[in-house]
C-alpha cells in the first residue's frame, strides 16, 4: 500500500474519545488571577481564535478575579450559577476555559452546568484532530488525545457510577471505567510503537540527508506568523496559507536557492502557541525533532502583532523543552508592510542580540536580505574551499554551484577555479583539488580581502 493511499485512509478515519468533535455554540470562561503571564483579555482573544479555528460560534465571555482557581470547579459558586444560566439563555452546548482543568474540576463543571466542559488543552487537541492529514500526524495527534482522556474517562460514565450493588459489589458504571481505561492503555501503547518507528524512519532520512544532502534551514514561530506564506515565497511553493491558527500542522519541506546558486531544504512546521500542551509537545517529538537537527533556524515573527514579545517568548520557551534553544537562528520580522517606517518592534532578550531582516512574505519586501542573512548564516558552518576542478570532472563543479557558495568562478588552463564555501559533508571529494598556495601568496590574499 503506497504512503498516498495510507494518508488517505487516514484522513477518513474519524477521531475517536472525549475530543472527537468540536461544539456547536460556546461560552469562554476566563479566571485572572496575580501570577498571570500573559493579560487576561490578550489570552480570551486567543482562546476566541483557536474556537474559531475549531469551527465554534463563541457568543459572551466570563470573567472573575480570584487569588486561586476554586479546587472543585475553578470558578466560585456564585459564577458557577451566573454561567449555567448564561450557556441556557445563549442556548449553548459547551463552555470553553482559558486554563487547564484538573479531571475532578472537569466533572464537577460538567454536572453544574450540563454542558460539554472544554479547557484550552482540549480545544487545541480538537484542532490538532481536525487538521492532521498524514499518518504520522495523526497518530501523534490520537496518542496526545489518549493521554488527555484517560484521567477524565470517570465524566463519561459519572451517571452509572451510582448504580452499586453490595458493599463488596462494583457498579457497572465503575467496571466499564475499567474496561475503558485498559483499552486506552492498550491503544496508547501501540501507538507509541508505531510513532517510535515514524521516528526511527525520520531519523534514517535525517542522517541520510546529513550525509548526502543540502543544509536545512527550518522556520519555527508562533502560529498564524505567516512561515507557509513565507516558504511559498522563498521556495517558489503552493502549500497552504490561511490567516487562521494551526493552518498547516504537518511538517512541509521544499527546495530553495541562495543568491550564490547554493540548495538548501526549507522545512515548515507546526506553529507554537502560548501554553502549548504538553501533551502536545512530547507527541509531536517525532517531528519537532526536525527542528533540533536542522542546520539552521528562522524563526518567523508577527512583527504587526501588538503582543510580539510575548509570542517571541513562547516560542523560546517550546526550543528549549525540545533542546533547540540554543541553535544558531535568524529572526525574521514578518510582515513589515504592517509597519510605520519608524516602528520599533519589541524583542525578547535573546531575540534582540541574534541577527534581525524586516520581511514581508506577502508582498516579497526583505526576503532577497533575507536569503543573504541565510547564506552568511550557513557559511560560518562551512569550510573554505579553493580548488582547481580538472575539466573532465565537471560532477564536481556542478555539486559545489547546487551545495556550496561560490565567490570566485574562472576557467583556467588545466581546469575550473573555484574559491567558496561547502557544507561539510559535501568537502571531502574536494580535498584532493586544492591550490595550495606559499605563505607570500596567502598574505597578498589576505591583505586585498582587507582593502
Amino acid at each position: 500500500m503506497t504512503e498516498s493511499i495510507i494518508n488517505n485512509a487516514y484522513e477518513e478515519k474519524r477521531m475517536d474519545g472525549l475530543l472527537s468533535t468540536a461544539p456547536r455554540k460556546a461560552i469562554l470562561v476566563g479566571v485572572d488571577l496575580p501570577d498571570a503571564e500573559w493579560p487576561l483579555e490578550e489570552s480570551l482573544d486567543e482562546l476566541a481564535q483557536l474556537a474559531t479555528t475549531a469551527g465554534v460560534e463563541c457568543v459572551d465571555r466570563v470573567v472573575q478575579r480570584l487569588m486561586r482557581p476554586h479546587p472543585a470547579t475553578v470558578l466560585g459558586s456564585g459564577k458557577v450559577e451566573e454561567l449555567a444560566g448564561l450557556l441556557q439563555f445563549h442556548d449553548c452546548d459547551a463552555a470553553i476555559f482559558d486554563l487547564e482543568l484538573k479531571p475532578v474540576q472537569h466533572r464537577n463543571l460538567e454536572r453544574e452546568l450540563g454542558v460539554q466542559v472544554l479547557d484550552r488543552t482540549a480545544l487545541i487537541l480538537i484542532i490538532f484532530g481536525q487538521r492532521a492529514r498524514t499518518r504520522e500526524g495523526r497518530l501523534q495527534v490520537e496518542l496526545a488525545q489518549i493521554e488527555y482522556d484517560l484521567p477524565r474517562l470517570a465524566r463519561q460514565w459519572s451517571h452509572l457510577s451510582r448504580q452499586r450493588g453490595s458493599v463488596n459489589q462494583r457498579g457497572e458504571g465503575e467496571k466499564q471505567i475499567e474496561v475503558d481505561r485498559r483499552l486506552l492503555r492498550r491503544q496508547r501503547d501501540q501507538l507509541i510503537e508505531e510513532i517510535e518507528q515514524v521516528r526511527n524512519q525520520r531519523q534514517l532520512h535525517r542522517d541520510k540527508r546529513k550525509h548526502d544532502g543540502p543544509p536545512v534551514v527550518a522556520l519555527v514561530g508562533y502560529t498564524n506568523a505567516g512561515k507557509s506564506t513565507l516558504l511559498n515565497r522563498l521556495a517558489g511553493a503552493q502549500t497552504l496559507a490561511e490567516n487562521k491558527l494551526f493552518a498547516t500542522l504537518d511538517p512541509t519541506t521544499r527546495k530553495a536557492r541562495l543568491e550564490g546558486g547554493q540548495e538548501i531544504l526549507l522545512s515548515d512546521t507546526v506553529g507554537f502557541v502560548q501554553r502549548l500542551p504538553h501533551t502536545l509537545v512530547a507527541a509531536f517529538r517525532a517531528t519537532l525533532e526536525e527542528v533540533a537537527e536542522a542546520d539552521l533556524l528562522v524563526h518567523v515573527v508577527d512583527a504587526s502583532h501588538p503582543h510580539v514579545r510575548h509570542q517571541i517568548e513562547a516560542v523560546e520557551q517550546v526550543l528549549e523543552e525540545i533542546d533547540a534553544g540554543g541553535m544558531q537562528m535568524i529572526i525574521a520580522l514578518n510582515k513589515a508592510d504592517q509597519l510605520a517606517p519608524d516602528q520599533v518592534v519589541e524583542l525578547s532578550e535573546i531575540a534582540s542580540h541574534l541577527p534581525q531582516v524586516k520581511v514581508s512574505a506577502l508582498t516579497g519586501e526583505g526576503i532577497d536580505q533575507l536569503l543573504h542573512c541565510i547564506s552568511e548564516q550557513l557559511i560560518q558552518q562551512f569550510v573554505a574551499m579553493d580548488v582547481l576542478i580538472p575539466y573532465d570532472r565537471g560532477d564536481l563543479v556542478a555539486q559545489f554551484h547546487q551545495y556550496g557558495t561560490i565567490e570566485h568562478e574562472e576557467y583556467m588552463e588545466k581546469g575550473t577555479h573555484l574559491r567558496g564555501y561547502l557544507p561539510e559533508n559535501r568537502s571531502g571529494a574536494f580535498y584532493a583539488y586544492r591550490i595550495r598556495t606559499s605563505k607570500r601568496q596567502a598574505r597578498k590574499e589576505a591583505i586585498r580581502a582587507v582593502s
